[in-house]
């Protein structure tokens, strides 16, 4: 495995920020000249960490490493802070996160690294308040990514907040609510993904989604309202619940793996033949 930890100048955050990166490595036995001018590009995964954490909460509390060695994947991870990946037009200066993934670190990560920019090998994905960066870009940005992923997090109905001013997330939302200028606005920004569900669900061809959360997830209940829209308005998605789990790590490394096989990444565990009876077993060389 092949791990960068970077710290670059943001020009829509205005400000240094760190990125992790996990790149293909080189395979027992492979010519090193070939493998690293062979000009290949592969597959990215995009994936958002959740309010609290950082860039390398992955690196630290998942195998993401392990999954994206054996599936030749790239894996970027950026730093959203706490953020909820919206543009904070109104600070000094401008912290415009929103527009940081697609219009900033994509063309690095496209134009430095052996990545490729092909919509079919794009995929997003993230925990919590990285669910909804994740939503919130591939709703705004379905032709930029193959497939999205939502961890114990889904797109906010505003108006269903609203009838009860007591819940937390109410009080959360509001906050993007005064910062696009008002409800009015809000409505018909990229931050009112609710809307644009049904703009999706209607493409001949979207991003696949995979929406999942634990039973004893205080997000359970917006989960259950977020998935009975989408199949009222024939969102092709496929929904995932676990009984007993919360907002926790164990839950998530579960999910982050069948997410990867949802998007097609389950090339592990090769059969390859034992070198004395010259029988098939099971294995991986990585």
């Amino acid at each position: 495995m092949t791990l960068i930890q970077m710290n670059v100048r943001s020009w829509c955050l205005n400000t240094n920020t760190d990125v992790a990166i996990i790149l293909p490595s080189i395979k027992q036995h492979y010519d090193p000249k070939e493998y690293y001018r062979s000009g290949k590009k592969y597959p990215v995964l995009w994936l958002l960490h959740g309010t609290l954490g950082c860039y390398n909460d992955y690196l630290r509390r998942t195998n993401i490493e392990l999954y994206a060695t054996e599936n030749d994947l790239i894996v970027v991870m950026p730093s959203g802070g706490n953020s909820n990946y919206s543009n904070w037009n109104n600070m000094i200066p401008p912290f415009r996160v929103f527009d940081y993934l697609t219009e900033e670190l994509m063309p690095l990560i496209y134009g430095w690294f052996p990545a490729s920019d092909k919509r079919e090998d794009n995929y997003i994905c993230g925990l919590s308040m990285g669910a909804r960066g994740s939503s919130k870009y591939a709703f705004n940005h379905p032709d930029k990514f193959a497939g999205c992923a939502c961890m114990s997090g889904v797109p906010s109905d505003i108006d269903w907040l609203l009838e009860d001013p007591d819940n937390p997330m109410a009080a959360r939302e509001m906050i993007t609510v005064r910062e696009a200028g008002g409800i009015d606005a809000y409505r018909n920004s990229y931050e009112n993904v609710w809307a644009k569900v049904e703009e999706v669900a209607k493409m001949a061809d979207p991003p696949k989604f995979y929406f999942c959360c634990g039973t004893d997830d205080g997000v359970y209940p917006r989960y259950l309202h977020f998935k009975e829209y989408a199949q009222k308005i024939g969102l092709k998605a496929t929904f995932d619940e676990r009984e007993g789990y919360a907002h926790e790590w164990r839950f998530w490394e579960l999910e982050l793996q069948e997410i990867l096989k949802f998007f097609g990444f389950d090339k592990t565990k090769k059969p390859l033949p034992d070198e004395k009876s010259g029988a098939i077993k099971d294995s991986t060389l990585v």
